[in-house]
């Protein structure tokens, strides 16, 4: 039981991308001028939500995994495995699943909970919410959090994406649970 725990929270974690997520926490207060937006903070800003959502998404679709010799490689899911496949190892399983989809559907879905919900944010793009709004919108990452939550334990990330630990490849994986039997 304490195993699916701790992997449901690794999953949990592996949700956001972290560095994606630092960033936008970094570059937010100076792209909206600590909230204080003029017209040019508020396209600054759009703009650094986009790409980090597409970051969000992006790294549900990546892998890595280690060759013979150990070596970490990186690639994008693809219907026929890993791209760029620079060895001649068979990386079909690693091909795109319908849980990828998920999981950048709803790292997509969190990612814009909390980049809408920042301070700095609600102050930039809709300054005049009244308190019983805001109130409102703090009631929401608790919710997001427990569907998203749920939905990940249904669908575990499989997915060793970059800044991830690799795993061994195919081929090692099987040749090493071979020399165990």
């Amino acid at each position: 039981m304490a195993v699916r725990t701790l992997t449901s929270v690794g999953n949990l974690i592996k949700l956001l991308p972290t560095g994606t997520v630092f960033l936008f926490q970094f570059l937010n207060p100076v792209l909206t001028n600590n909230g204080q937006c003029h017209t040019i903070n508020k396209y600054l800003s759009g703009i650094l939500v986009a790409v980090s959502a597409f970051s969000c998404c992006f790294a549900s679709f990546t892998d890595s995994y280690e060759d013979s010799e150990g070596i970490s490689h990186y690639g994008i899911a693809t219907n026929k495995g890993l791209w760029p496949n620079s060895s001649s190892q068979d990386l079909s399983s690693y091909r795109l699943r319908f849980g990828d989809f998920v999981h950048a559907f709803f790292s997509l879905i969190v990612f814009s909970v909390v980049a809408m919900l920042n301070p700095n944010t609600v102050e930039c793009f809709y300054p005049s919410f009244e308190s019983t709004q805001k109130v409102l919108l703090m009631a929401l990452p608790p919710v997001i959090g427990a569907i998203s939550g749920s939905i990940f334990v249904i669908f575990p990330n499989t997915r060793h994406g970059i800044g991830y630990p690799s795993s061994p490849s195919p081929s090692s994986s099987s040749s090493s649970s071979s020399a165990k039997a």
